[in-house]
């Protein structure tokens, strides 16, 4: 069996992500490996050229940026123990091609994620992360059902 030594774990802080988290934590500790924990900040839309009364653009995206950080150390802070062998990064982009980007540059050899298992209509309009990184990914993508 091939050796795990990072393992990339991508969450939007769903329900679903805290099942897959339980997943990618554990086989990071049974295997001695780096757990990074990653989320995507989906792209606001552009709204420069509109008048939005009293917030820039760049301020909005800093406050979603800082919101993302601290929903991400919130998580850590629930889920993680002192001494687990981990990092965090938080980026903004489309975020299938953002986890299969971050996959590649840290070396991972296994990606976790949740999939929130959506179907007909919504799958059709809104289609899946989770099946687009599955698809694309030259990297082993591990993905977890809410039960």
């Amino acid at each position: 069996m091939k050796e795990f030594k990072t393992i990339l774990f991508a969450t939007d802080f769903s329900e679903c992500s805290e099942e897959a988290f339980q997943y990618a934590y554990t086989l990071s500790k049974k295997c001695g490996a780096t757990l990074v924990l990653l989320h995507v900040i989906c792209e606001p839309v552009d709204l420069r050229g509109f008048y939005v009364p009293h917030i820039s653009f760049d301020v909005l995206e800093k406050e979603i940026e800082d919101g993302a950080q601290r929903m991400m150390d919130e998580f850590c802070r629930k889920q993680l123990k002192e001494g687990d062998d981990f990092k965090t990064v938080v980026v903004p982009g489309i975020a299938y091609n953002e986890v299969i980007n971050q996959g590649k540059e840290l070396g991972a050899d296994l990606i976790v994620m949740g999939t929130h298992g959506r179907s007909g209509l919504d799958h059709v309009l809104f289609g899946s992360t989770a099946e687009k990184v599955v698809r694309k990914s030259p990297i082993p993508v591990m993905t977890v059902n809410k039960s």
